[in-house]
């Protein structure tokens, strides 16, 4: 069963989404609605709207939407129910006591559980006889006890077995510890093993000081090197980040974004709590987002090999799109910062904050590499350095930190500063003019469903799909048309799957005297929801007048006729010349 539905009305009106939502996201009022930076991806132009009509969000850039719930899902990492209970306390409601499907919150507390436990086992099996190896292998990199103990560090040994007896005797189900990735089932189906075995392991602990997964590195030339957690019911690689929680309470606004979790440790050691690091794959946009929520400046320390500037290049413009001032750290002799803050012994600490203090930022970066790719001493490689400077200084965003670059380079190498200007300011147009064509193309895109990948059928039957759509837009906002409608149109008329599914929910809501949209969250997938809310605020026009409806539904019975002759090869000759006869009557 769901949670009763008189629950959740109450619960969203004692939730106002705009106020929900601006405890997260700037807002500014534009017309009936407001708009904010979506804080679900990087972007530097508003594209998430707040809907107050419908109580809805939905962002024409990333396509995230939904109601105040939904918001609290994705942007807490929260399944349904846990959602509801954290607005619930927000708003000082009791929770019902029961009645309610909670089996995947259930599941997700046996999964933080058993991570839970599980570092205590690593970290018990590493202070152990049977963890000295990996006990020597944290004394070889010169980590205290202290800071083993504060990042809870641990050791899996070589016994294929030993976590999962342990975790199997403190109660928790084979089922619970594959979900969860601790373990993994034999190819015949018949018991599970251990996933991490003979490797050194740091646990990833969230916001809420939840273990959600696990790093283990290997501690010989074997690979892969670093072994992590897969997505699992309570973590996503792609939007977590190692020692956020740490640098959270750091006091700083500014993270040292490191490579991995042992210049993290490393950094940490020296006295800067204020170091992340991605999860064994590159910045992705998610995390870019998350860090501007924790951060105003991000100092890029990554190792000075040409993966790490190939790594380097990649962050700076996820980095600034998520609206984050860039620094990046250049550690002499192309050592990482574990490497470095050792070299220096006692004085790590502050030979790191040194060079913290002196590094440029992203610009100043991009400049001295754009200098090493040309031989400015020759007239060729000077224009050509100029030009690449052009484009560079063209993506910087704010004039007057475009113009002391601009100085800067113009005094260096003794340019017009004015024909310098003009260059920069027409890829600037060129550049502005592409995105507004990009942009366009995209949101044109969006709206008229090209390229969607989730309702493939909109495609296949375009004619169709389309009156479908305003059809079912037209009757969530026009509630008591629905008996006209049902007399009119059956299910089956519909040759779009979702929009049959939406038709029968919302009729019978509708029917039953309760609110269409008010459960969408917990009755839909989030790619079912979003495609609603990206046909009620916006994506569908729908012009609200009595002759609409009528054209949309014999649109649809003409379509579902259409459809049916299609597929006429089991129907009587009678049946068949009737159904020619209604479709000429329409056309007639």
């Amino acid at each position: 069963m769901a949670i009763p539905e008189s629950f959740i009305q109450e619960l969203k009106l004692r939730n106002d989404i705009t106020e929900v939502i601006s405890t997260y996201v700037s807002l500014k009022k534009r017309g009936r609605n407001m708009v904010g930076l979506c804080p679900f991806h990087g972007e530097k132009t508003p594209s998430f709207n707040i809907y107050t009509e419908t109580d809805s969000f939905y962002c024409f850039g990333c396509g995230a939407s939904g109601d105040v719930i939904s918001f609290i899902m994705k942007i807490e990492n929260l399944d349904y129910v846990e959602a509801v209970k954290y607005l619930a306390q927000r708003a000082g409601l009791d929770m019902p006591e029961d009645g309610y499907d909670d089996s995947l919150s259930r599941l997700r507390k046996r999964v933080y559980e058993a991570n839970r436990e599980a570092a205590r086992f690593y970290y018990k099996t590493l202070i152990s006889e049977n963890g000295r190896a990996g006990l020597d292998y944290f004394r070889s990199r010169m980590l205290a006890d202290s800071t083993i103990r504060h990042f809870g560090l641990g050791f899996a040994d070589d016994n294929w077995s030993s976590l999962c007896k342990h975790l199997k005797s403190k109660g928790f189900k084979d089922s619970e510890l594959v979900a969860a990735n601790l373990a993994v089932q034999r190819r015949n189906g018949k018991g599970i093993y251990d996933r991490f075995t003979n490797r050194v392991m740091f646990p990833i602990i969230d916001l809420r000081g939840n273990v959600i997964a696990f790093g283990g590195r290997i501690m010989t030339d074997q690979k892969p090197k670093y072994l992590n957690t897969s997505d699992t019911p309570v973590f996503k690689k792609s939007e977590n980040l190692f020692s956020l929680n740490n640098a959270k309470n750091s006091g700083s606004r500014t993270l040292i974004l490191c490579e991995g979790y042992m210049d993290v440790i490393a950094v940490n050691q020296a006295g800067f709590q204020n170091a992340v690091a991605t999860l064994g794959t590159a910045l992705t946009t998610e995390q870019a987002v998350l860090m501007k929520r924790y951060a105003d400046e991000v100092i890029i320390c990554y190792d000075a090999d040409e993966a790490g500037q190939k790594a380097t290049a990649r962050a700076i413009p996820l980095l600034r799109n998520a609206g984050l001032n860039i620094r990046v750290l250049n550690i002499p002799n192309g050592k990482d910062p574990d490497e470095f803050i050792k070299s220096k012994g006692v004085d790590g600490p502050a030979a790191f904050r040194d060079i913290i203090e002196k590094s440029g930022n992203d610009v100043e970066y991009r400049l001295q590499k754009l200098k090493g790719e040309y031989n400015t001493e020759t007239s060729e490689g000077m224009v050509g350095f100029l030009n690449a400077a052009t484009r560079l200084i063209a993506t910087i965003s704010g004039e007057v930190e475009r113009d002391v670059y601009t100085s800067k380079i113009c005094k260096e190498f003794g340019v017009d500063k004015e024909a310098f200007k003009r260059q920069v300011n027409s890829n600037i147009r060129r550049k502005n003019r592409d995105n507004s064509k990009k942009e366009f193309r995209e949101i044109r895109d969006n709206m008229a469903g090209r390229g969607d990948k989730f309702n493939t059928e909109h495609q296949k039957k375009p004619r169709s799909s389309s009156a479908e759509e305003k059809l079912i837009v037209y009757l969530v906002k026009h509630q008591d048309s629905a008996g006209y409608i049902s007399k009119r149109l059956k299910p089956e008329d519909f040759q779009n799957s979702l929009m049959r599914r939406y038709y029968e929910y919302f009729t019978e809501r509708i029917n039953n005297g309760y609110e269409p949209a008010n459960n969408i969250t917990a009755d839909f997938t989030e790619d079912e929801r979003n495609y609603y809310y990206k046909m009620v605020n916006g994506r569908v026009s729908v012009p609200e007048t009595k002759n609409a409806l009528d054209e949309y539904i014999d649109l649809i019975l003409d379509e579902s006729q259409k459809a049916k002759i299609g597929n006429s090869s089991d129907m009587s000759n009678d049946d068949m010349l009737n159904r020619l006869n209604k479709l000429r009557e329409k056309k007639g």
